[in-house]
């Protein structure tokens, strides 16, 4: 289990502040542009964002699964452009703790490199075993998404076909026909289920996306701005949560990518991050430059391109392993007095 000591960790932007309420406003900065992350023991935690605060409600384990309870709430009133009755449909508090997750990680590999340089080496040691207990949490939750376990369901398949194999061949050496028959019926059935595992691991592995990250999107039934911040090649949430969402009820269902989307915060001031299917998206017509402001942007992205979307940060393009998005050539942007005589 990972527990959090109560102290701030610190990003430029960012930080996060693990202690009791009575703590809240000691330790979280008066910037305009400062996020602090106030994780309580059991009580409700604190996000203050460009001079504005927000709630959650939680513990202060992150590594227990459903302990980190993402019921969150700004304490101000914004514009509502979208439906947010509706629209909570698609919160998801699996999304919400594997970005928070992510964002432990990284500050954390990035304070065991500060302690490094100030020769600070058991310091530097104590944030290594917490980064290791964090990392091992993170990949248990990736592997007990769905899609990943057909990769191990079919391994598992595998590994059971080889055994059932060689008892096979001690059958056949000791002429016990009957034994070897019933075997051979085994891994014929295991042998099919193998190829249907495999095959789907495979679909999940080389999923094509139609949105990228850092995109900005709108969201076609609730109207409200978001930017993509992580994906899945289906829906990874659990049985109860689709159901909530009424997956079964979309024209692709629930085999189709689900998008991690941030949300801005003018739009739906309620609905931190959703979890939303592929067709449920669109692209804007126009460029859409305008502000976007939602407190976990600061340390997804580096900031937006001339086309208003953002840069995602090289370890979150590495999370889900996509490249670098480029915005294409335009002659126009060039100096026109590049290139000539004086």
């Amino acid at each position: 289990m990972v527990q959090m000591s109560a102290n701030t960790i610190v990003t430029p932007r960012c930080s996060v502040v693990c202690g009791l309420k009575d703590e809240w406003r000691r330790n979280l900065s008066n910037g305009r542009d400062a996020v602090a992350v106030v994780l309580g023991t059991g009580r409700p935690f604190l996000c203050s964002y460009g001079g504005r605060t927000a709630y959650f409600a939680g513990h202060r384990s992150i590594a227990r699964r459903r302990n980190l309870r993402a019921q969150f709430g700004w304490l101000f009133g914004g514009q509502d452009r979208g439906s947010k009755s509706d629209a909570s449909c698609e919160h998801s508090e699996s999304v919400n703790e594997d970005i928070l997750m992510f964002f432990f990680e990284l500050d954390l590999g990035t304070r065991v490199q500060y302690a490094l340089n100030l020769e600070q080496y058991d310091v530097a040691q104590q944030l290594r075993n917490k980064l290791t207990e964090v990392e091992s949490e993170i990949i248990k939750l990736r592997e007990s998404k769905r899609g990943f376990s057909s990769k191990s369901e079919a391994q598992d398949m595998a590994i059971k076909i080889l055994r059932l194999r060689a008892d096979l061949q001690n059958a056949i050496e000791s002429e016990n026909y009957s034994l070897a028959a019933e075997l051979r019926d085994k891994i014929s059935k295991l042998e099919a289920k193998s190829v249907e595992a495999s095959v789907r691991a495979l679909a999940y592995e080389n999923a094509q996306f139609a949105f990228r990250l850092g995109q900005k999107v709108n969201h076609k039934r609730f109207g409200y701005r978001g930017v993509i911040c992580g994906m899945d090649p289906v829906c990874c949430e659990s049985k109860s949560w689709m159901d909530v969402a009424n997956v079964d009820k979309l024209t692709r269902g629930s085999d189709q990518p689900f998008y991690q989307v941030l949300v801005d915060m003018h739009d739906n001031p309620n609905l931190l991050v959703a979890y939303v299917p592929e067709e449920n998206l669109l692209t804007p017509e126009e460029k859409d430059t305008d502000r976007f402001d939602h407190p976990y942007a600061s340390f997804l992205f580096y900031g937006t391109d001339a086309s208003g979307d953002f840069i995602p940060i090289k370890q979150l393009r590495d999370k889900y392993n996509q490249p670098r998005h480029e915005l294409p050539y335009d002659p126009l942007d060039q100096d026109d007095g590049d290139g000539k005589d004086a």
